[in-house]
């Protein structure tokens, strides 16, 4: 039975129980019990009930959001789409398509349209990356030659063609005081299996060649990589052949041995987690060896320190810094670098995809005076401006923002109060009934209800008689308007309570409770329960 995969799917799917909550029912609710929840409530919101012409137009706006629960809570087919994708499945058009009846062809037809959305933005948008580095040098500067000792510009814009192809197309420009040139590269990319691809690269310019590289996932924890290509230039073919292995959860081995101009081998490591970033490589080839290691360490949440650094035959370098996150999308940083090559600072802004990297030489010697002093003034005069300038204007601009955000949250707040409010007044005269009624047979009365804040409810718990607090709203004529005739009130589970006809969510991002006192055969009673576990009252031997 439809039905019956229909209260799977609430079991096991996503939590969409807006609309449960709102006709007070259980995600496995009968047609029956949904039919007799409509009609509870149609009778108190049916416009033609409300004498009152501002009260007819709050009756109008909670009818139709009860017919809409309504039509799709008793439609054997939106019912099941809602259960598994919420409202999102059901404004995606798959209500309006063939007659579906079970949940594996909706999830099929559902991905089905996921997928074509995904490959239509996929095909229309262009994914450019780029990079600048101007390399400055103080030393040419103080001798009259100019601070520009030369530009490297590299850009890169790929775009998808199909679900399985894109092409990509890069260009590199570089220039010093006394030439420059630039490589023209256009890269094919062709996925030919889930665990395959191939692409095909052509270069012109300073580095004319033609290359293959075809990649394959051996298992799903390696990976192996073959790449050959021929260079117009020296007429040499170089053969590169890679494995990487996942060794854990958050870390990677690879080895690369490369046959050409510059054999050699190459064994290497990565390891990311959400706050240390780390790696090392150890190269050996027919021109010498060489390794080099990094590691970066998440400082805060938008902080972090870098350190690296490089050995070899030609090489011996040492990289400290470290960078911030200026906003969602951009991160500036600065290294100071010692090595063979002198002492440099280099400022680096990265924003999306494009980078901007600024390598100033200081030195082209080493001084260990002039080095100490190299570091110690920019980290010394960086802390100085944190602490007296960036940290007490970024205080004042978080502080803005959250007043910003808290009176935002009060104004949605106080408009949602409003609207459980005004609904209800209209549930005041059915809830005064069946109030009086179970009063005349000693039945289920609800004296007090309170929703909201879990930490104000226990203090309310103490002090009932004080003003509501603002984290908290009172509930109790719906609560009484919910208890039946049998004297019996329940709320369901896994169905949070906000979404309740007169409930409303007066403290977003907290945790609610709900806190009820009732009389049943003329005796008191409290109860107190989550967000989203179930109430019965009277309780079992009360």
């Amino acid at each position: 039975m439809m039905g019956d995969e229909a209260a799977a799917a609430a079991r096991t799917g996503p939590q969409n129980r807006e609309l449960y909550a709102l006709l007070n029912l259980s995600p496995e609710a009968s047609d029956e019990e949904i039919r007799r929840a409509y009609r509870q409530w149609a009778q108190v919101y049916h416009p033609d009930k409300s004498p009152s012409p501002l009260m007819k137009e709050v009756a109008e706006e909670n009818f139709k959001r009860i017919c809409e629960a309504y039509e799709i809570l008793s439609d054997e087919t939106k019912r099941l789409i809602y259960d598994l994708y919420g409202m999102e499945g059901l404004s995606s058009g798959l209500e309006l398509g063939p007659r579906l009846s079970k949940a594996e062809e909706i999830k099929e037809e559902l991905e089905r349209i996921k997928r074509r959305e995904e490959e239509a933005k996929k095909m229309a948008h262009f994914m450019p990356t780029g990079s600048i580095l101007f390399n400055l040098s103080v030393p040419s500067f103080l001798e009259g030659d100019g601070i520009m000792r030369g530009m490297v510009m590299a850009s890169q814009v790929q775009s998808q063609l199909s679900k399985d192809d894109a092409v990509a197309i890069a260009g590199n420009l570089a220039a010093n005081q006394r030439s420059g040139g630039g490589i023209g590269t256009v890269i094919l990319r062709r996925q030919l299996s889930p665990v395959s691809s191939i692409e095909f690269v052509a270069s012109t310019g300073l580095q004319s060649l033609i290359g293959m590289q075809t990649t394959r996932q051996l298992s799903i924890h390696s990976t192996a990589t073959i790449n050959i290509s021929k260079s117009f230039s020296d007429g040499s073919i170089n053969l590169t052949n890679t494995w990487t292995r996942q060794l854990s959860e958050t870390s990677s081995g690879n080895i690369e041995l490369a046959l050409g101009m510059r054999s050699g081998i190459t064994v290497g490591w990565k390891k990311r987690d959400e706050n240390v970033s780390a790696g090392g490589d150890l190269k050996i080839e027919t021109g010498g060896l060489g390794a080099s290691a990094r590691y970066t360490r998440k400082l805060s949440s938008k902080s972090h320190g870098r350190i690296a650094g490089r050995i070899g035959s030609n090489a011996l370098e040492i990289e400290v810094g470290g960078g911030r996150k200026i906003s969602e999308f951009s991160t500036v940083r600065m290294m100071y670098t010692i090595g063979l090559k002198g002492v440099f600072w280099k400022l680096e802004l990265h924003r999306g995809g494009q980078k901007l990297i600024v390598p100033v030489l200081l030195s082209a010697y080493i001084s260990p005076v002039f080095a100490t002093g190299a570091f110690i003034v920019p980290t010394s005069l960086y802390f100085l401006l944190k602490k007296f300038v960036v940290k007490p204007y970024m205080q004042k601009r978080e502080k803005r923002k959250a007043l910003e955000n808290t009176e935002k949250t009060y104004g949605k707040v106080r408009e949602a109060r409003a609207s459980a409010e005004k609904a209800q007044q209209l549930l005041q005269n059915v809830a005064t009934r069946k109030k009086n009624r179970q009063a005349e047979t000693g039945g289920l009365i609800v004296t007090k209800a309170l929703y909201g804040d879990a930490k104000a409810i226990e203090k309310r718990h103490e002090h009932l008689e004080e003003e509501v607090d603002s984290g908290v709203i009172d509930v109790t004529v719906p609560m009484n308007f919910l208890v039946s005739d049998s004297g019996e009130l329940k709320l369901h589970e896994g169905v949070k309570k906000s979404g309740i006809m007169g409930f409303c969510d007066p403290c977003p991002d907290q945790p609610k409770q709900l806190y009820v006192a009732y009389t049943y055969n003329s005796r008191t009673f409290e109860a107190i329960v989550g967000d989203f576990e179930e109430m019965v009252i009277p309780q079992a031997g009360q």
